[in-house]
Parts: structure tokens; C-alpha cells; sequence
């Protein structure tokens, strides 16, 4: 109950841009984005504008190792009355909670407390096909599984997959060698999701081609299986499939039935000889389910079920030992067959290792703990993802995926977008070596705070750079987004919440706004209103008044608007074709009660040239 509390209670933060960083060429135009701030706040503030929009998450949250720095510790201030009421539960239980979340642990309820309302709200972002793969460790796997099923749905559950990270063995854990982490995959609607296949290389294609093993082809789709014999007990899956000018055909239902009479479960052998006869006159070729040696096997597709439904994604390949006929596993690719990803994930290029010496070639140094390998993130994403899509990561650490992205758009053509997510976290330089020389990088060398965004954001740069680099008559022929837009998270100041509750010093706020409070205060609103962080914010003037205009919704939150202004903002509606806007939407607290009530009368009485219906909304 206290963690679904945490998911629907408003943020209480603003979203504020870094104009310096998003005004540069590389960066003005990007649809990419890097926010800094708790995920909790970010996701909610995302919510409105990118409510299933997002086709991919992927998240790397901490593995609650008791070394990896993870506590729980929640600073809102509840009294056991207040969380008693608001979670439907008693006094007693809500001092539990208080007690547990003011202590702080890692204790696995307090991990799942964490992460229940950041999975509930990122649940809402992704669109109906979309896709999350989740990384952990064997600390919270069992307890994530769970919870996943609670969020996601058990029906959409759609692997667990071993992903090998370190095949050598060399991280030793009590009793063995650890090797291997996990990915949990979700979808939001498995009836929608499509899992892409891994790509063909060149190698691989000839390799198939090549290798005439017969009847049977161990992982290449093959539809008779050697693995297991003829059995007694299952003759329904031992019948002829005719072949003639390249297609399937079934034999009928009745001589189907036959070949096995399911009232008496017997098998017809000699029928089976006479129908190879009677179809062999007939210029059919007759496959039968045989190994090499001509012993009988058996259909992994029944004669009722798969063949009927699909027998033309069937391949038919000719050996030097008859036919074979393999399952089409891409027909966009005509009949090439591919390989699916199998249950267990290994590449050598998987490697943990292979992950730091990336990251340190590209910033010179190990600031990070095993951070994920570039060509992982990069399957994963042509597993969960088209070219156009958008992908989150709100545990985006040393920025990892924003670095694949990027990679994986400049070797296939892709337009794929990123949206990261990370907390400022002081790094403390007296923990490790690696936090120690991570801290150093950022003070010394970049002159920066010393915090882990610092470090993610200096990643993309540098990233992007490199790509530049190395590709670039690629990019001359179709440039590449390799920029991102920077957001940060702020919480509102106390003073200007407990000025905003007393009406009686409505005016008085206005002293405590900053124009970069009011410009953050107009992209949280922008976001709410349900428009892209990338969105711009047009100005629009009446008179000497600046207001903010994005798609059909106008802002007005400067001071000092008075009735002029309202006839010029009359004025333009009626005169400018291009002016077209049905709401607006108003910062009570800069505008005293009398000029409140004359828009509200003008704007909702006034009948407009172009007859638009316009909606008035004061918001404190």
C-alpha cells in the first residue's frame, strides 16, 4: 500500500532546462534526451507526454548486493496518522513503516519499495507492443520476478534470460565462480510484442549453405527431429508431406486418418507405402520424417495444428541426401533462415571486462563498476525495437545505452531516440579506487561537480565524437542525431509552496520567481499538457506582454497583463490565421482576481472570427 502511495502522490519538483547546453549546434535540433533527477520524480513528470509512446525500457537498477551502495531511505514526512489514512491500513502498521523507511535498509522489502513505483509508472510509458528488459543479479531476481508478474501481468512475462558476463569464471561467490547475471523481459501486451531476430552475417549464411547434414540441422528450424524416434505412442507426428513446383501440400484428412486411427491409436505402415506409390505417379516428391541413417522420426509440426496453419513459411532445401524442409523464421528476408535468440545470452563481446575496457578507452580511466558492454545493450535492442523507435533507460549510470543507440543507428541506418535518466549522486572518492579516480576526473580534468551524471553526460559527448570520427563520409551522405538536450530536476522552494497556500499574499510571489523558475515552470506545465520535452515554446507578444505558446495551448504567466493586452490577444485571434489556440492556461498567483474574472468573462463570451471554443485554466 505505502509503495502505491509513493507511485500516484504528485512530485513536487520542476523540470528546468540547461539552455547553454541545449542552444549548441549539435545540440538545438536533437530529439535525444539526458534528465538529472530521481527517477521517481522524472518518470511521473513523463508520464503526460510520453504515456505509451516508449517502444523500449531498459534498466540496470542496483543489485542490493549489501556492497553496492544501495539503502533504502525515505525522507517524506508522513505522521502514522496521516500514512494510516492515506494507505487504508492501521497506526500500528503505518509506525512500521515509518520506522523502516527513516532507519534506512536493504532489506529485500525495502529493495522492492524502491522499485514497485518505478516500475508502475514506467509501465504506463510504454506503448502496447513495448518491451522491458530489466538486468539483475541472483540478490533480487526471485523477489523482481515476482513483482514484475504483479506490475506487468504473469501472462506477459517473456523470458528469463542467463546472461553470461563472465565465462572465465574469475568472480568467485561462495562455493562457485559467478559467471552470469539476468535479464527479465516483459512486454506490455505479449498478444502485440514482437521480438525481432538477431541480424545475419555473411559467415553465418554460408555456413548454412554449406552444411548438408540431411534430414536433421541442429538450431536452424529444422521440421523433423532426430533427437527423438519413432515412438509407439506418438505415430500422429510421422506422416508424407508432398513437395511439387517448390510448394507444400498436405495429403487429405482421410487418408490422414488412415495412417492413424485415433479410436484405436494404431498406425498404418503399409498405407503409407501405398500413398508414397499413389502420389509418386502423380509427380509428387514424398517427405517423410528420417534421419541420415533412414530411420524414422518424427514432425515437430502436427498434421492438425502448425503445418495446416503455416505450411507456406516452409523452406524446401535439396541436399545430397533428399530434402530437407526448415521453418521460415524471417520472410521479410525471403528464405533465408535466422537464429533466435536462444534462452542463454553469450557472446565474448558480453563480457564485463569488455564493458570497462570500452568505457576506459573512451574516458581513460575505470570510474565505473563493471558497467554494461556496448553490444549487449545493442541486441537487446534490435531484439525490442524497430529503426524509429524511442527507447528509456532510468537507471541510464555511465549512459551505456545512450552510447548504443547512437552506435547501432550509424551501422544499420537507424533514427532510434533515447531519453536517460539518472540521479546526481555524489561520488565519494574515499569508498574505492575506481570512486576515488572518478571523482578526480570530474574535478581535475572536466572542472565539474563530482557526481555520476557528470561522468554520463562527458560519455555521450565523447561517444558521439569518436562516431564522428570514424564515420565520416557515412554521415555526410545522412547525418546522424549525435546530440542530446539536457533537463535537470529541482524541487520547488519551500517558501514559494507556503507563499503559493496563502492567498492573501498572492503578489507577493512574484519577488521569488527567477525567469529561469518561470521557464521551468512553463516546460512542467508543457510536459503535463501532454508535449515532448523537445517541443519548443513559441513567444507570442500583446503589446509589450511576452505569453508562450505550444501547439494550440497559450501560457500566461508573466506579470503585469492588463486589459490591453486582452484586446491585443482578442485582436490577434481574430486577424492572424496562423494564431489558432483553444486553451489557456493561467499562473494565478501573477494575476490579481479582477483581471482573473475579465478574461474568463471576455474569453468565454466573446465569439471569435474563426468560432474556436476556448477553455480557461488557472493553475497555482
Amino acid at each position: 500500500n505505502y509503495a502505491r502511495l509513493l507511485a500516484n502522490i504528485e512530485t513536487d519538483t520542476m523540470i528546468v532546462d540547461d539552455k547553454e547546453h541545449n542552444d549548441k549546434v549539435e545540440n538545438k535540433n536533437s530529439e535525444n534526451i539526458y534528465i538529472e533527477g530521481d527517477n521517481i520524480d522524472v518518470l511521473k513528470h513523463l508520464k503526460n507526454a510520453y504515456s505509451e509512446k516508449i517502444k523500449m525500457i531498459y534498466i540496470d537498477p542496483p543489485y542490493n548486493t549489501g556492497s553496492d551502495g544501495f539503502v533504502y531511505k525515505d525522507d517524506r514526512k508522513y505522521t502514522k496518522e496521516d500514512l494510516a489514512e492515506l494507505t487504508n491500513i492501521t497506526e500500528e502498521e503505518a509506525q512500521r513503516i515509518l520506522s523502516f523507511n527513516t532507519k534506512g535498509s536493504n532489506s529485500h522489502s525495502a529493495w522492492l519499495t524502491f522499485m514497485y513505483p518505478r516500475l508502475l509508472t514506467a509501465r504506463e510509458l510504454l506503448s502496447d507492443d513495448g518491451v522491458i528488459f530489466i538486468s539483475i543479479d541472483d540478490n533480487e531476481v526471485s523477489q523482481l520476478k515476482l513483482l514484475c508478474d504483479e506490475v506487468f501481468g504473469e501472462e506477459n512475462f517473456v523470458a528469463e534470460l542467463p546472461t553470461i558476463m563472465n565465462l572465465k569464471g574469475n568472480n568467485d561467490e561462495f562455493g562457485f565462480a559467478g559467471t552470469h547475471e539476468y535479464t527479465l523481459v516483459y512486454s506490455k501486451n505479449k498478444n502485440m510484442t514482437q521480438i525481432n531476430h538477431f541480424y545475419i552475417d555473411e559467415t553465418e549464411l554460408e555456413e548454412w549453405e554449406e552444411d548438408e547434414t540431411g534430414f536433421y540441422k541442429q538450431g536452424r528450424g529444422i521440421l523433423a527431429s532426430s533427437a527423438e524416434k519413432f515412438r509407439e505412442d506418438r505415430p500422429y507426428l510421422y506422416f508424407p508431406i508432398l513437395v511439387k513446383n517448390e510448394t507444400v501440400s498436405l495429403i487429405t484428412n482421410e487418408e490422414y486418418n488412415e495412417i492413424y486411427d485415433k479410436n484405436s491409436k494404431k498406425f498404418n505402415d503399409k498405407f503409407v507405402d501405398k500413398l508414397i506409390l499413389k502420389y509418386d505417379k502423380k509427380g509428387y516428391e514424398v517427405v517423410l520424417p528420417v534421419n541420415s541413417a533412414n530411420e524414422k522420426c518424427r514432425w515437430t509440426w502436427s498434421y492438425e495444428g502448425k503445418f495446416r496453419e503455416a505450411k507456406e513459411d516452409i523452406i524446401i532445401k535439396r541436399t545430397r541426401n533428399g530434402i530437407t524442409l526448415y521453418k521460415k523464421q524471417r520472410p521479410n528476408l525471403d528464405e533465408l533462415p535466422t537464429k533466435k535468440p536462444k534462452s542463454i545470452l553469450y557472446k565474448p563481446e558480453y563480457s564485463s571486462g569488455n564493458g570497462t575496457n570500452q568505457f576506459k578507452e573512451l574516458l581513460g580511466g575505470e570510474y565505473f563498476r563493471a558497467p554494461k558492454p556496448i553490444q549487449l545493450l545493442k541486441d537487446f535492442i534490435v531484439l525490442g525495437c524497430s529503426n524509429n523507435s524511442l527507447i528509456l533507460d532510468f537507471f541510464s549510470g555511465s549512459a551505456t545505452m545512450a552510447h548504443a543507440v547512437m552506435q547501432l543507428n550509424v551501422e544499420d541506418g537507424g533514427n532510434r531516440k533515447f531519453i536517460m535518466v539518472q540521479i546526481p549522486e555524489d561520488i565519494n572518492p574515499k569508498k574505492s579506487k575506481a570512486t576515488k579516480a572518478a571523482y578526480d576526473f570530474c574535478v581535475d580534468e572536466l572542472k565539474q561537480e563530482p557526481v555520476i551524471t557528470t561522468i554520463g553526460k562527458e560519455r555521450i559527448k565523447r561517444a558521439a565524437n569518436k562516431i564522428k570520427k570514424e564515420n565520416e563520409s557515412k554521415l555526410e551522405e545522412k547525418p546522424l542525431d549525435l546530440g542530446f538536450k539536457l533537463f535537470k530536476i529541482k524541487s520547488i522552494p519551500e517558501k514559494y509552496i507556503e507563499r503559493m497556500k496563502d492567498e492573501n499574499n498572492e503578489l507577493l510571489v512574484t519577488k521569488m520567481l527567477s525567469k529561469e523558475e518561470l521557464q521551468a515552470l512553463l516546460i512542467t506545465w508543457k510536459t503535463y499538457d501532454g508535449y515532448p520535452l523537445t517541443k519548443e515554446l513559441k513567444t507570442v507578444q500583446f503589446g509589450k506582454y511576452n505569453s508562450y505558446v505550444v501547439d494550440r495551448i497559450l501560457y500566461l504567466v508573466n506579470t503585469d497583463f492588463n486589459l490591453e493586452n486582452l484586446l491585443e490577444f482578442i485582436k490577434k485571434l481574430d486577424s492572424d490565421g496562423n494564431f489558432v489556440i483553444n486553451k489557456i492556461v493561467i499562473f494565478g498567483y501573477h494575476f490579481n482576481s479582477d483581471i482573473l474574472w475579465t478574461i474568463k468573462d471576455m474569453v468565454t463570451t466573446y465569439r471569435n472570427k474563426k468560432s474556436i471554443e476556448l477553455d480557461v485554466e488557472v493553475r497555482y
